[in-house]
């Protein structure tokens, strides 16, 4: 996807070649930032120890096997997250990381309220809202499943 830039209508014409070189780049890091942000999450529950912090707020919550889920959580941020920034499986990876977002929203930070000064949901709504621009979207050009030749 080559964009062509209308230099006239830009407030710095100067910028459109700038514009030009790095569009065909920016759904490939809007998808690898998306996927990138959480993986840290997913290590400091697998690897530093915090998912019994995430089982205690499951339990709270009334999930069932909040232990087991906490890992189940730690292991989705890590490895899936992983692989939506890489493109690998990114429609699944994408769903997953949706159904994730949208639990969140609706049993953690959506009592709270919109705004993040009161831990609500908005920033979680922002990566709900990327995963699926993104599960409509696919891996893209630069991706693992444009080598793999599959989607799914």
């Amino acid at each position: 996807m080559t964009a062509k830039i209308d230099r006239r209508k830009l407030i710095v014409p100067a910028l459109g070649a700038v514009y030009e070189k790095f569009s065909p780049y920016s759904y490939a890091f809007m998808r690898f930032s998306a996927g990138a942000i959480l993986v840290p999450h997913g290590v400091q529950k697998l690897v530093y120890g915090t998912a019994v912090n995430t089982a205690q707020g499951l339990a709270a919550k009334g999930f069932p096997f909040p232990l087991p889920l906490a890992y189940f959580v730690g292991f989705v941020e890590l490895f899936v997250a992983a692989a939506l920034a890489v493109g690998l499986f990114t429609r699944l990876a994408a769903a997953i990381l949706w159904i994730e977002m949208a639990v969140i929203i609706i049993w953690f930070v959506g009592p709270n309220g919109y705004f993040w000064g009161r831990q609500g949901y908005e920033f979680a709504l922002l990566w709900l809202l990327l995963f699926t621009a993104i599960f409509f979207g696919g891996g893209g050009r630069y991706s693992a499943d444009r080598y793999l030749r599959k989607e799914f």
